[in-house]
């Protein structure tokens, strides 16, 4: 029986520490289901909240969130309303809890939950290392990577990345480019998951014709040429099993769920590395 999934929208005006904490301590009691996190840090202004709206109608599940204004709190609790998902203030039951026992309401300040604390400082270390290798810069360092993220031009792994480092994951991304070689350290590395990314051609040739239109860049070339790119993923499928590297396709996913996928293989992984 495969995993099953379910979207889980946290939105915040602070960080989002909190909201992650609580909804990781809940999801981790589900075992074979896993939360496609949608986090919404620093939510203050209306406009901000649109944001949130609109993809909570486009991906509806539940919603956790820690918003002081009451204005904001109204507007998100008639939405989940409207689009029929479950909605809970994480912190109010405690502070009501609190104004209970204390005698006195507590001070609207956003963010005043915030500490940091070893998790916060994990994944700024995460971040830095993310940038720092992203696109096959610093190939001599793979060893130092949790995830590789390897595949041709525009399988979104630079979004993907960051997604990961996010969760406090270091992760290097490399990209596959015809006629230039791997970089050798990729193919000798030990400790990281190394995670192949590839999409259907059709998929590929539209987002790379976006991209040099968006350069002003002429698009007669073997980029967005169907039969070329139909070898590159070929190519890369064939790298991929050669070297036993699990390949996720993104195609139709999100980059949650293809975050999501990755972070289940890493879970496996480091079991295993543990284990030896």
């Amino acid at each position: 029986m495969g995993r099953s999934y379910f979207h889980l929208h946290l939105v915040s005006d602070s960080t989002g520490e909190t909201l992650i904490a609580v909804s990781r301590a809940a999801a981790s009691q589900y075992q074979g289901i896993s939360a496609i996190e949608h986090i919404y840090p620093l939510v203050r202004t209306q406009t901000q909240l649109d944001r949130v709206i609109s993809e909570l109608e486009a991906a509806p599940g539940i919603v956790l969130y820690t918003l002081v204004e009451p204005e904001l709190a109204q507007r998100l609790e008639a939405a989940c309303q409207e689009f029929g998902c479950p909605c809970l203030s994480v912190l109010d039951p405690v502070l009501g809890l609190f104004q209970s026992y204390l005698g006195t309401a507590s001070t609207q300040r956003p963010g005043a939950q915030h500490v940091l604390n070893a998790e916060y400082f994990k994944r700024i270390d995460a971040l830095n290392y993310t940038m720092m290798h992203d696109d096959g810069q610093l190939p001599n360092d793979l060893e130092t990577a949790e995830v590789i993220l390897v595949g041709i031009s525009r399988t979104s792994k630079t979004p993907t990345s960051i997604y990961l480092a996010n969760r406090g994951i270091r992760t290097a991304n490399v990209p596959l480019v015809p006629g230039i070689a791997l970089p050798p350290d990729l193919e000798r590395v030990r400790k990281p998951l190394v995670v192949g990314l590839i999409a259907s051609p059709e998929r590929i040739v539209q987002i790379r014709q976006n991209r040099l239109l968006s350069l002003n860049a002429s698009d007669d070339s073997p980029y967005v040429d169907k039969t070329a790119v139909t070898e590159e993923i070929t190519n890369s499928r064939k790298l991929f099993a050669r070297h036993n590297w699990p390949a996720i396709d993104v195609t139709r996913r999100s980059i949650e769920e293809t975050a999501a996928a990755i972070i289940d293989l890493y879970k496996t992984h480091r079991l295993q590395n543990m284990a030896q």
